[in-house]
Formats: structure tokens, sequence, C-alpha cells
């Protein structure tokens, strides 16, 4: 199974025009969303860190470790995403290992990225 056809029936989408915020850094983060049409940057401290194109997820931290968004998400076109609250995302990880593994691949990725950005120590 494809990741993003898990939420193919969702009903709870989010229709985002071009040029408009998903959410902003330091919202409070109590949904994660799966982008199913469009695209959509993702900023950190002014900055684009990220593209996101159909089936990535973001917004994953508030729902892992509850607290303020650390980004931005600004849609690049008009976009849909699919919003996935707490008790649906608790359920995905209990009956599909697969989204679990998922999910802690795109934070190791996105970690991995924001580690290659910092200076050097001598640097510091």
């Amino acid at each position: 199974m494809v990741f993003f056809e898990l939420f193919a029936n969702n009903p709870d989408i989010v229709r985002i025009p071009a040029g408009q915020p998903l959410f902003s850094e330091d919202d409070p983060g109590h949904l994660m969303f799966v982008l199913t049409t469009g695209s959509a940057e993702v900023i950190v401290n002014n900055r684009v860190v990220e593209t996101l194109q159909h089936g990535s997820i973001v917004g994953e931290m508030g729902l892992v470790s509850p607290g303020p968004r650390s980004a931005s998400v600004i849609a690049s076109s008009d976009c849909e995403f699919v919003a996935i609250d707490e008790k649906r995302f608790l359920y995905l990880i209990q009956q599909t290992p697969f989204f679990a593994t998922q999910v802690m691949r795109v934070l190791a990725e996105r970690l991995r990225a924001a580690n290659q950005m910092l200076p050097p120590i001598e640097d510091i």
C-alpha cells in the first residue's frame, strides 16, 4: 500500500489557496497533515528548508511531542491536505506498522537535514 493511500478516504480535507499558510511557526500543533494535491514550502526562520509534494507529511511533531509549531507551511500552489488528529494518528500507528515507520523516517530525515545546516563547531 502506498503511504498516502492510507488517507484517500479521509473526509478531513483542508484546502489552502496558493500563497496562504497551512500553519505558522509558534501556532499550537495538534494535527498532522498529508499533502494530496499541490505543493507547499516548509519555512524556518524565513528560509525554505523543504518543498512538500503529493504524499508528503507535515506537522507530525505536534502529535509526537505536543508544543508550538517549529516551522511555517505555505502553499506554493492550491493545495489539499488531509488532517490527521491524535485519535486517528494513534489508530494508524497501532494498525499499520508501515505508517509508524514512515513517520519515524520523515522525522529522522528532517533531523539529519537540520544537522547539516549547522555550522562546524570550530566556526562557533
